[in-house]
């Protein structure tokens, strides 16, 4: 049987829900979730092998830097633009409950000049009474003329089957990308990494955590199995410090709390997080 393959990027605004369709469509937690913009900033790929079919998914960065261009989010750009040039098929995910027609159809017709195949995803689906969406697939048709619309939850898996159909219906003779065991590009450092990331996105408010990194020292499995994991949370400015670290230190214990709660889910393992905080030159962020 020969084997088939379909490259596809994930683009739509913040909390969308891209990472969740990502994580639904996969079936691990490749790609974390967070109300807070700029959630994803790397090109994070998901890879879905259903018999001669490889799935290659791209979870890009928000929508908002499709046209945007400033020095704080190059790499958000870079990224977002590298997602959608390596894909077959672009999947444009839109949150039900912020419809907009014309900022739909404007991204749209930005996003034609790529000559790519292209769907619209409305989800979140179980937010809303589902008859208000066809009038939406109605509206946009008239505008626009695109391959398909879907109709899903990603948060409970609903109209993903269907989605998955459609997708293995375009996928083309070639051969794979990667192997056969792979369900992404990033590993579990980069995993655990992004969970704390993600702790403290949703513990520390303003502008502390954009102006972070997180290092792995040590990833480390123990003689019992458990996994060992040192952390170094970079900050650029000395004032982060006492903010992240809280009143006698609770802030980062509530933050390693989290991340080492998360990461235990996602690897099903027992783990022993440590963090260490510490300061760098700006340029080095």
């Amino acid at each position: 049987m020969k084997k088939k393959l379909l490259k596809i990027s994930i683009i739509g605004k913040t909390n969308a829900g891209k990472s969740t369709l990502l994580n639904g469509l996969i079936g691990e937690t490749i790609s974390i979730t967070n109300k807070k913009i700029n959630t994803t900033e790397d090109l994070i790929l998901g890879i879905l092998n259903i018999k001669n079919n490889q799935l290659v998914f791209y979870d890009t960065p928000g929508l908002q830097h499709l046209k945007k261009i400033n020095i704080n989010n190059k790499k958000l750009k870079q990224n977002l633009w590298n997602g959608l040039n390596e894909s077959d098929l672009i999947i444009y995910l839109v949150d039900v409950r912020k419809y907009n027609s014309n900022e739909i159809i404007n991204n749209i017709n930005k996003l034609n000049e790529l000559k790519k195949n292209i769907i619209i995803i409305f989800n979140k689906n179980d937010l809303i009474d589902k008859k208000e969406i066809l009038p939406k697939i109605k509206e946009l048709n008239k505008e626009i003329k695109l391959d398909s619309f879907f109709s899903i939850s990603a948060k409970k898996k609903l109209g993903l089957t269907l989605l998955n159909k459609y997708l293995l219906s375009k996928a083309y003779n070639s051969d794979w990308l990667y192997n056969n065991n792979e369900i992404s590009n990033k590993d579990d450092i980069f995993i655990s990494n992004e969970s704390t990331r993600n702790a403290i996105l949703t513990l520390l408010h303003k502008e502390i955590p954009y102006n972070i990194k997180i290092k792995n020292k040590m990833f480390k499995y123990l003689k019992n199995g458990d996994l060992k994991i040192k952390q170094e949370i970079q900050i650029k400015n000395k004032r982060y410090k006492k903010i992240i670290l809280g009143r006698n230190g609770e802030k980062i214990k509530e933050i390693r709390i989290k991340s080492q709660t998360s990461i235990s889910k996602i690897l099903k393992n027992k783990i022993h997080l440590y963090i260490h905080l510490t300061t760098l030159n700006a340029d080095k962020i």
